[in-house]
């Protein structure tokens, strides 16, 4: 072969285009789509792929969110879609973008936006910039995966060590107890002992006296006489003994009882001091609630659009009055969720007012402190709401959903407080899950306010 045709070939090689060898992870497809998801805006109608323009109002979080396999479906058979949205992300990254067009990786880059960047502009060698971030992925999720076991075993080391601490002090208290019961029981083996001794020393004098009153008849009468009294003595004595032997006895047995009823009174003591001590502290009584401290949009302030729900199962409404009964119990209700499965054909004004008039008779009734979140709408003027007592209304801020407020509503109660939220929508129930709170349907919530 000449050295023209080895130069033809290489340059062959060159010119074939360079694909991945694998498809795309779930964290670069993501960025990929969310770079892609927030140009789609910027372009044309008649620069949008047909199958992406129904999506093209929608705002960059909802379309990312809806239309995550058409964007990346488009990226992958629509070059020059691909090259538009590179474009933009070059103008946007343009450190980035030069850094792989001349082979390297800033070393403070975001592996996800490496990776995402080389499969949109694809510089030369594009597989090796998105294989090498991947990696790198994979390595950082490893190690914070290795960090949370060694913290978890941390803790659970700890946990252990209190629960052997406190075995320890269980297994001295019992000793100690035990060699007291052991030192009364060896009290009372001595005074049986001197008892069963006293006993054969009076039956042998018995004997002798009796001996004695065989041998002399004129005292043998008194003799026995003596002997008879001083048998009927000893063997009162041995009852006495058998009796103090019973009652020790039984003073043992009682003696937990009575260890059990100075604990009682210990508590009783230590609860008493406490009720003392709040009434000497005066502390006042609590104003305000978690809820209270997420930011939200008042209800005569303009907000966004609503966002789509998906329906759940129906469950029994028997099932809230329990839940309602729980202590310091925390009521959100996501409100057009709700108000569209069970009065879906009013208006929106009259939608919030009849929901908000079932959960003020409701929060009286259960004393629960209770919230509705409403989708903020692009209105001009506030938002005609009266927030009727014991009802706390909010609705959601510009750019956020009322599900993104729900979840910060859920996540600003401490843990351990029951929180109960009322919606049909599939995300927010695992949402709910995930931070300790308990999801409930919207028709369980309509089928109690109907019941009154």
């Amino acid at each position: 072969m000449t050295g023209g045709e080895a130069a033809g070939e290489a340059e062959a090689r060159d010119d074939q285009p360079e694909h991945l060898d694998a498809p795309l992870p779930e964290p670069v497809r993501g960025r990929v789509v969310a770079l892609a998801s927030d140009c789609l805006g910027m372009l044309a109608l008649e620069e949008i792929p047909t199958a992406l323009r129904p999506f093209a109002r929608f705002a960059p979080p909802r379309r990312a969110k809806l239309a995550a396999t058409p964007i990346a479906a488009a990226l992958e058979t629509d070059p020059s879609f691909r090259e538009q949205v590179a474009e933009r992300v070059r103008n946007a990254l343009p450190d980035l973008v030069a850094a792989l067009e001349q082979g390297t990786t800033p070393a403070a880059a975001d592996p996800l936006d490496v990776a995402a960047v080389a499969y949109l502009y694809r510089p030369r060698g594009w597989p090796a910039f998105v294989a090498g971030a991947v990696e790198e992925v994979a390595r950082a999720s490893s190690a914070a995966e290795s960090a949370q076991a060694a913290e978890a075993v941390a803790r659970l080391q700890e946990q252990l060590s209190t629960a052997r601490a406190a075995a320890r002090a269980d297994a001295d208290r019992l000793r100690r107890e035990l060699e007291g019961v052991k030192k009364e029981n060896t009290e009372l083996r001595r005074k049986l002992k001197d008892a069963r001794d006293r006993a054969r020393q009076a039956e042998s004098a018995a004997a002798a006296a009796e001996a004695a009153a065989a041998e002399t008849g004129t005292v043998a009468g008194a003799a026995t006489s003596a002997a008879d009294a001083e048998l009927r003595r000893m063997r009162s004595r041995l009852a006495d003994a058998e009796s103090a032997m019973e009652a020790a006895r039984r003073a043992t047995r009682e003696g937990r009882a009575v260890g059990d009823l100075r604990l009682r009174l210990l508590i009783d003591t230590l609860v008493d001091a406490a009720q003392g001590l709040r009434r000497e502290l005066a502390l006042p009584p609590t104003s305000s609630r978690p809820a209270d401290t997420v930011k939200a949009v008042s209800p005569d302030a303009p907000g966004t659009s609503d966002v789509a729900t998906r329906a759940l199962a129906i469950d029994d409404p028997a099932v809230l009055d329990q839940l309602l009964a729980l202590p310091q119990i925390h009521l959100v209700v996501d409100g057009y969720n709700v108000t569209k499965s069970g009065y879906g054909t009013l208006t929106l004004a009259e939608q919030r007012a009849r929901l908000l008039t079932g959960l003020a008779a409701l929060a009286a009734r259960s004393r629960a402190e209770v919230t509705c979140v409403f989708d903020g709408a692009d209105l001009g003027g506030p938002v005609p709401v009266a927030a009727p007592r014991g009802v706390r209304v909010l609705f959601s801020a510009a750019g956020e959903t009322a599900d993104d407020l729900i979840r910060r509503l859920v996540r600003a109660e401490p843990p351990g407080r029951p929180v109960v939220v009322v919606s049909s929508d599939r995300e927010i129930a695992d949402a709910v899950v995930h931070a300790g709170g308990r999801p409930v349907q919207a028709t369980v919530l309509l089928r109690r306010l109907g019941r009154g």
